[in-house]
C-alpha cells in the first residue's frame, strides 16, 4: 500500500511510515531555509538596530545644540522653548522611523509654537499678558506675516531631501525582512514533498541508511519545489540596487548629518531676522491680535547675543564616521547576496544532504 517508495525489491516501510517521512521533510525544509536566510537576516536586523542607533546619537547632538542656542543666545525664552525644540525632533525621528507625517508639518508646526515666545520674549519684551487666545492668535498670524522669512522653507526644504533618503532606507530594510520570513514559511506542495520523501527516504525503505542522492537529481527536486522563492530573484537583484541608492543618496546630496547639524542655525536665523523685523511685526500684530498688556518702564528689547560654538563636535563626528562605515560595510554584504533567491537550490544541495565524492548515489529509483 506504499504510495511514494514503490520498489520491486521487499521494503521495510509502510504507508504511515511515509506519512511520518512526509512531516520529516516539510519540518527538515523549512530548518534548512531557515539556516540559510539566518545570516542575511542577522545582517540586516544588526543594521536596522545599528542605523536607527547612528540617526539617535545625530538627532541627540542636534537637539543638545539647538537647545544650547536658546540658553546661551535667548535666554529669556530657554525655559519656555524646551518642549517645542523636544517636540521637533520626535517628529523628525518618527518621521525616518517610517510615521505618517511630514517634515514641512513637523516644521512649521516647531515655528508656530516658537512665534508667541520670540514675539513676547525678545521683539516685545514687556508683554505681561500671554493668554492662551493671545498666544493662539500669535501662532495663527504666523503662518500669514511670515516672521521668520525664508529661513523656516528653506530648513523645511534641506530637511526634507535628507530625511527622505533615511526614511526611504528605514523603510526598505524592514521589507527586506517582510521578504525573508516569508519564504521561510512557503508551503510545500503535495508533489514537493512526495518528491523529496522519494530523494531522501525511499533509499531507507530498501534498508541504504548511508546512501544520499546525487547531486543533479537533488538540483532537480529543489528547484521544483523552490520554484517560487527563486522568482524573487529578479525583485530581490533590485531590491538590492534601490538600497545602494539610497544609501549613496545619504552620503551625497541627502547627507543626514549635515542637514540635522545646521538646524540651530537656520532657527538662529530665522530669530534674527524676525528680531531686526520687529516695529513693522509689532504694528501687524497689534492690528490683527490687539495690544496686550505691558509691564511699567520701558524695557529694551534682548539684545542679539553672538551663539557660542558648542563644544560636542567629536561626538557629532563620531556619530557621522560610524553612520558611514556601516552604510559602506552593510552594502558591500548586500552586494554579495544579490544571487540569494537564484542559488536557493544549489545551497540547499550542499554540504552532507548529497553524495558528492563517492562513485555511488541514490536516482529515486536506485543506487547508481
Amino acid at each position: 500500500d506504499l504510495q511514494i517508495c514503490q520498489h520491486r525489491a521487499p521494503t521495510c516501510c509502510t504507508k504511515k511510515m511515509e506519512e511520518s517521512y512526509q512531516a520529516a521533510v516539510r519540518r527538515e525544509r523549512t530548518q534548512s531555509i531557515q539556516a540559510l536566510n539566518f545570516e542575511l537576516k542577522y545582517m540586516i536586523v544588526g543594521h536596522i538596530t545599528a542605523f536607527q542607533e547612528a540617526f539617535e546619537s545625530l538627532l541627540r547632538f542636534a537637539e543638545n545644540r539647538t537647545s544650547s542656542l536658546f540658553e546661551t543666545a535667548y535666554r529669556p525664552m530657554a525655559k519656555e522653548a524646551a518642549e517645542p525644540v523636544k517636540e521637533l525632533f520626535t517628529d523628525i525621528s518618527l518621521y525616518i522611523l517610517g510615521a505618517e507625517t511630514t517634515v514641512e508639518s513637523a516644521v512649521l508646526r516647531f515655528f508656530d509654537s516658537l512665534f508667541p515666545l520670540v514675539y513676547s520674549r525678545l521683539i516685545n519684551p514687556g508683554i505681561t499678558d500671554l493668554s492662551e487666545d493671545y498666544t493662539e492668535c500669535l501662532r495663527l498670524t504666523r503662518q500669514d506675516i511670515n516672521p521668520f522669512g525664508h529661513y523656516s522653507k528653506n530648513m523645511v526644504t534641506e530637511l526634507s531631501k535628507s530625511l527622505w533618503a533615511s526614511r526611504m532606507l528605514s523603510q526598505a530594510l524592514s521589507l527586506g525582512i517582510e521578504v525573508i520570513n516569508t519564504t521561510e514559511h512557503a508551503a510545500l506542495t503535495k508533489e514537493c514533498s512526495r518528491a523529496l520523501v522519494k530523494m531522501q527516504y525511499c533509499p531507507h525503505c530498501q534498508g541504504l541508511t548511508l546512501i544520499r542522492p546525487c547531486v543533479g537529481y537533488c538540483l532537480n527536486v529543489m528547484r521544483g519545489c523552490l520554484a517560487s522563492v527563486s522568482e524573487l530573484d529578479a525583485q530581490w537583484r533590485e531590491f538590492i540596487s534601490t538600497l545602494e541608492y539610497l544609501t549613496n543618496e545619504m552620503a551625497a546630496s541627502h547627507d543626514l548629518e549635515i542637514a540635522l547639524s545646521g538646524i540651530w542655525n537656520s532657527i538662529n536665523e530665522a530669530i534674527l531676522h524676525a528680531q531686526l523685523n520687529g516695529p513693522q511685526l509689532s504694528a501687524t500684530v497689534d492690528k490683527v491680535c490687539g495690544q496686550p498688556k505691558q509691564q511699567e518702564g520701558n524695557l529694551s528689547s534682548a539684545s542679539i547675543v553672538p551663539v557660542k560654538e558648542v563644544t560636542e563636535t567629536q561626538t557629532f563626528r563620531m556619530a557621522h564616521t560610524s553612520l558611514n562605515n556601516k552604510r559602506r560595510e552593510f552594502i558591500s554584504y548586500m552586494k554579495r547576496s544579490r544571487t540569494f533567491y537564484a542559488s536557493i537550490a544549489e545551497r540547499l544541495c550542499d554540504g552532507d544532504l548529497v553524495m558528492r565524492d563517492s562513485s555511488t548515489c541514490w536516482n529515486g529509483e536506485d543506487v547508481v
